[in-house]
């Protein structure tokens, strides 16, 4: 479900929601980087700055979510985006997908502007990332016949270490990465919310972490990749920091 082993041609064509992001994300890194271009106009009128977006510059809460401080900090989330966005977009469809990563960002922006000073300034997707685990985890709590035990269990894992990461790390906009996460979640249940299966998922998860052991006699391929994954993130995501 997380492995890619699409040819590009065929990842472009089956996620083009995913492939246009990305490709927003490179031509802006590219666009802020080239010296030919003007590279500070794009962070003076594209980044989240509360102060302008309270006096009406009102698209700063869509545009932070495609631009990026650095190439590391770009290629950490393009990362994150190559590896846990088609799976979600190839269940949800583009047209829905592309909602609620838009709207996870929206939310992470504007909770940003409420809750930071005037002076705050900030870029990055990783709001509406953390919308997407957000969405996945109302798949796992309320349609948890769409991911198998052991996807949901990646996806918790992942979620917890990114929720750690976000608070031990400088420099991260912890409220968009809370706000983002809770906005993605939001909107995977509420259409479905059912209190018996809110009930038997965190019973089902309280369980799974209770009884948890850990085995090293077998690792399967799909473990040793998302944890090699999530490695990588880490250091990325380390390397991102100024």
């Amino acid at each position: 479900m997380f492995t890619r082993t699409e040819s590009f041609r065929d990842f472009i064509r089956l996620y083009p929601i995913v492939s246009i992001i990305i490709t927003i994300h490179v031509g802006l890194y590219l666009l802020t980087s080239i010296t030919i271009f003007p590279n500070s106009w794009f962070f003076e009128n594209l980044s989240g700055v509360n102060l302008y977006i309270k006096e009406g510059e009102y698209w700063r809460l869509i545009t932070p979510t495609f631009i990026h401080s650095g190439f590391p900090h770009m290629l950490f989330n393009s990362f994150s985006l190559v590896l846990f966005g088609p799976a979600l977009e190839r269940m949800l469809g583009s047209g829905r997908f592309l909602f609620v990563y838009l709207l996870s960002g929206f939310i992470a922006n504007v909770a940003t502007l409420l809750l930071q000073p005037l002076t705050y300034t900030h870029v990055g997707s990783s709001g509406a990332i953390f919308g997407l685990f957000g969405y996945y985890l109302a798949i796992i709590m309320f349609r948890k016949h769409m991911l198998s035990k052991q996807n949901s269990q990646i996806i918790l894992t992942l979620c917890v270490v990114s929720l750690i990461m976000t608070f031990l790390q400088p420099n991260i906009n912890i409220t968009a990465h809370l706000f983002g996460l809770l906005g993605g979640f939001l909107m995977g249940a509420i259409p479905y919310f059912n209190k018996k299966d809110l009930s038997d998922s965190i019973r089902g998860t309280a369980n799974w972490g209770s009884s948890k052991k850990s085995s090293i006699s077998y690792q399967s391929p799909l473990k040793v990749i998302i944890w090699a994954s999530i490695i990588i993130i880490a250091i990325l995501s380390l390397l991102a920091q100024k």
